[in-house]
C-alpha cells in the first residue's frame, strides 16, 4: 500500500478542489446555516494544512476529512455557536441536481445520529462498514440508524401526501 506524500504545495489545491463541495454540502446539512458551514470547512483545511497527517490512500484521506467535519460541526451545536437557521428553500443552490434537495431537505430536519449517517450512504457513497469507522461506532448501529432513518424519512412523504403537501 503506497502512501500519500503530503506537501502543502501539491496537495492543498486538490484537496479543496475534491473535497471542498462535498464538505460544505455535509456542514450545510448538520448546521442549517452557511457561514457556520464555511467556516467548519476552513477549520477542516487548516487543520489538515497543520497537523500535515500521512494517509494510506485517497479514501482514508476523505474519510479524516469527514471525521474532523463532522467532529467540529457538532462541538459548534454543541456549544449553541449557531446565529441563525439557512432558509431551507435555499438549500437548493447548493444541490448538483435537483432530485437531491428534497432529500438534503429532509436531511436537515432529522436528528444528528440519523442525519450523519443516511448522508455518508445515500449522499456520498460510503458503505456500512466505512460509515462506522468514521463515526467510530458498530457497523450494526450504522444499520439501525440507516433504517431509521429511512422510517423517518418514509413517514414525512407518507404524512405529507396524505395532506397533499408535495
Amino acid at each position: 500500500m503506497q502512501q500519500l506524500v503530503w506537501s502543502p504545495e501539491r496537495n492543498i489545491e486538490r484537496v479543496v478542489d475534491t473535497y471542498g463541495n462535498m464538505l460544505f454540502r455535509l456542514c450545510l446539512v448538520i448546521l442549517c446555516n452557511e457561514q457556520d458551514a464555511e467556516d467548519v470547512v476552513q477549520d477542516t483545511f487548516i487543520k489538515y494544512l497543520t497537523k500535515s497527517p500521512i494517509f494510506n490512500d485517497y479514501e482514508h484521506e476523505k474519510a479524516w476529512l469527514i471525521t474532523i467535519t463532522t467532529n467540529r460541526c457538532k462541538n459548534m451545536r454543541r456549544y449553541n455557536f449557531i446565529r441563525k437557521h439557512m432558509d431551507i428553500s435555499e438549500l437548493q443552490l447548493y444541490c448538483q441536481d435537483e432530485e437531491n434537495y428534497g432529500l438534503l431537505d429532509d436531511l436537515m430536519k432529522l436528528t444528528d445520529k440519523h442525519k450523519f449517517v443516511l448522508l455518508l450512504y445515500y449522499v456520498e457513497g460510503y458503505k456500512v462498514d466505512e460509515i462506522a469507522k468514521i463515526l467510530s461506532i458498530t457497523s450494526s448501529a450504522v444499520k439501525k440508524r440507516l433504517q431509521r432513518g429511512r422510517e423517518l424519512i418514509r413517514g414525512r412523504y407518507e404524512e405529507e401526501n396524505e395532506y397533499g403537501l408535495r
